[in-house]
């Protein structure tokens, strides 16, 4: 299986994850923030993530992407799925992206490999986050918005194993984007968010990406 990604994704990081759990291989190419030709050679538009199957076949929408991967040999989601966790990352998307995308720039990311694709990705992004220079100066405000929903997150996590107990759907839903957030230098998780971030992330053998 091959994965067409971009490294600070969540998205992404969600089919990462899940072949991770899995033990199974999963090759990863890193596209350029303006190499829309390839994504539109793939699957005729420009979309990430891809997942090009063992037949050929790519594939779309990240957790069709998981499901397909824990269909490969016995399940490991096997834990039951909370409405409140679901409807948790539904609402913190939006509080944690005017912290996360300005900083992904600054991380020397391979998605942005080329002076091209970084102006792309600023451009893209201008759309509807504004300059990213300005979202920075209100950091201090940004992380006052998201730290409500980790206190949050920290009275529903179970274990630091498995947000319910025993690994689920929705810990394919949560550790990516605290994997986000933590980009965000000034934004500290509550205990058990922490314990939770770090011990899933070891577990699955990925480091943090650089705080900024």
């Amino acid at each position: 299986m091959k994965l067409y990604m971009f490294e600070h994704c969540s998205l992404c990081f969600r089919v990462r994850m899940m072949a991770a759990l899995k033990g199974l291989l999963l090759q990863e190419a890193v596209v350029l923030d303006d190499d829309t030709d390839t994504m539109v050679g793939l699957v005729g538009k420009r979309v990430i993530p891809i997942l090009v199957k063992d037949d050929g076949q790519p594939m779309l929408e990240s957790m069709d992407m998981v499901s397909y991967i824990e269909g490969l040999g016995p399940p490991v989601l096997v834990g039951p799925q909370r409405a409140e966790i679901a409807a948790w990352a539904d609402a913190t998307v939006s509080k944690t992206a005017p912290l996360t995308m300005p900083r992904y720039p600054l991380l020397g990311l391979p998605e942005f490999a080329t002076p091209a694709a970084l102006a792309h990705y600023t451009a893209r992004k201008f759309k509807t986050y504004g300059d990213f220079t300005e979202l920075r100066s209100h950091t201090r405000d940004q992380i006052e918005e998201v730290v409500p929903k980790l206190d949050e997150l920290d009275a529903l996590i179970e274990s630091p194993q498995a947000i319910n107990g025993t690994l689920s759907l929705d810990d394919i839903r949560v550790l990516p984007l605290l994997r986000s957030a933590a980009v965000a230098k000034g934004l500290s998780f509550p205990r058990r968010v922490r314990d939770y971030f770090e011990t899933m992330m070891s577990r699955i053998g990925f480091k943090p990406l650089p705080a900024v």
